[in-house]
């Protein structure tokens, strides 16, 4: 099995990296994790991130960014992220507002690889739901996304747990964009008496993760970065128990 990166979307993290955006990076250095996903920086300077991430020897995957941000000040969100030394920039989501228009999306998408790719980065697109619950003619917008732009121009950024929630095949989609498929998000879940999903640590829903991870190393994923949504208990100790979890599950075994 190939040997990928583990790495955390700091997101899962908000509510404790909202009082001490540093001391919290010491922390997932110190469980184990090995690269990071940033939302956001928390007025942290460039130089003084990259210098911290050096010290904690946490690579910095890439970055979330904010469809607003990547249209109002794309140039800056560039510049920080070449600093830090990520790679990926990454459009995690259109707003409930703004999904229709498609082509318009994915003409702004190509733009914004474009620019990227001036500056040796790389564009990617993070799932949810909706781009399956749409469809451009006989497409999902998903699929439709990545036929439309090649892959020179935009990586998957795959959120498995959102795959599953909406009753695709996780295994599938992640064979499908083989090769592809940089940064894979791994979570866990539970259907919700609501309807909606409650996210979970690693092994407590029902995902079938080793699975997930063989697949995920067949399709030559780089990274496998642990997100959870809403964390039910307190987040630093539900992303410890996901590394646990890794550790005994996967690291074990390569």
């Amino acid at each position: 099995m190939k040997r990928m990166g583990l790495g955390l979307q700091m997101y899962t993290l908000r509510d404790e990296t909202a009082k001490d955006f540093k001391g919290v990076l010491r922390k997932v250095a110190a469980m184990g994790y090995e690269g990071v996903e940033f939302a956001g920086y928390f007025n942290v300077p460039a130089e003084e991130m990259k210098g911290l991430l050096d010290e904690l020897n946490l690579k910095p995957i890439g970055s979330h960014v904010r469809y607003h941000l990547l249209q109002d000040n794309l140039e800056n969100e560039l510049a920080y992220l070449k600093t830090i030394g990520g790679q990926y920039i990454i459009c995690p989501s259109i707003a409930p507002e703004d999904r229709k228009d498609w082509q318009r999306h994915f003409e702004f998408f190509k733009s914004v690889a474009e620019q990227a790719r001036k500056q040796g980065l790389q564009f990617a697109y993070h799932n949810h739901a909706f781009e399956f619950e749409n469809k451009i003619g006989e497409q999902f917008v998903f699929d439709a996304l990545y036929d439309t732009l090649p892959p020179s121009e935009a990586k998957v950024e795959m959120d498995l747990g959102w795959v599953q929630f909406i009753g695709q095949d996780p295994l599938a989609y992640i064979a499908k964009y083989s090769g592809r498929l940089p940064l894979l998000h791994l979570k866990d879940f539970r259907h919700a008496p609501d309807g909606t999903i409650d996210t979970l640590e690693l092994g407590r829903g029902i995902i079938r993760l080793p699975d997930v991870i063989e697949a995920a190393s067949e399709a030559d994923v780089d990274w496998l970065i642990v997100e959870q949504d809403k964390c039910e208990n307190p987040s630093l100790e539900a992303v410890a128990e996901s590394m646990n979890w890794l550790k005994e599950n996967y690291l074990s075994r390569v």
